[in-house]
């Protein structure tokens, strides 16, 4: 996925989830974060970080912040462009042959990211965007989710009912070595996607091709449950 306009800054610190103040052209800016996680490991003051303007003037906040340098990493911290991603990487044949692709499927009470048919048999695919590193290690949830464990259920449920069934994360950088479950913040989603795995939900991880306007899936990398 692209982004048309991308300008630079500095994270200057972040008062809520939802907005932080960065140093663009020497002023100071209100920018919408796009992640509602934590990722106090990225902010930090004086980060070298990467906004979008907004083109719609009715907002308060003139840019989205998009992504961030850590070390020799570029992060995409958009929550928003795993799925975008994910859906240029089915279409050109990611999991091979897929048909009757769809975005934000319901299955009951649930709303998965994609469904599709694959080899005969309908399937979902719900997707999980990972920005948590250390020295090249990545884990998912960077903060408790009741939301990640309920999607992990309804898909164990899927395949009891006879469906395909994916998890897929999405790791928001390139070149790390693997991704675990983050059972320190959230043991109870690091077992929900254990018994998912054990009930037969396919469990995949890609890193990302990441530039300062571009984030594509590049490399499955090992999950370590």
């Amino acid at each position: 996925m692209k982004y048309n306009t991308i300008v630079s800054g500095h994270f200057l610190r972040r008062p809520n989830r939802f907005i932080a103040h960065v140093e663009i052209d020497g002023k100071e800016e209100i920018c919408h974060v796009k992640n509602t996680g934590r990722c106090k490991e990225l902010l930090h003051p004086g980060a070298l970080v990467y906004c979008q303007p907004s083109r719609n003037p009715q907002r308060k906040t003139r840019f989205d912040l998009i992504a961030v340098q850590k070390g020799s990493r570029l992060i995409n911290m958009d929550s928003q462009a795993p799925n975008a991603a994910v859906g240029e990487w089915l279409k050109d044949g990611g999991l091979g042959s897929v048909d009757q692709l769809k975005a934000e499927t319901f299955f009951g009470d649930s709303r998965f990211d994609f469904s599709f048919i694959k080899d005969g048999k309908p399937c979902f695919l719900e997707v999980k965007g990972v920005t948590l590193e250390e020295d090249g290690v990545c884990a998912f949830p960077d903060a408790p989710t009741t939301r990640g464990v309920r999607h992990l259920q309804k898909l164990t449920r899927a395949v009891r009912e006879g469906y395909g069934a994916y998890v897929l994360f999405v790791i928001q950088m390139a070149d790390v070595k693997y991704l675990h479950p983050n059972d320190h913040t959230d043991p109870a989603f690091g077992q929900a996607l254990r018994d998912a795995a054990a009930a037969g939900v396919t469990v995949l991880a890609m890193d990302c091709s990441v530039t300062e306007s571009e984030m594509t899936l590049r490399l499955p990398v090992l999950v370590r449950l």
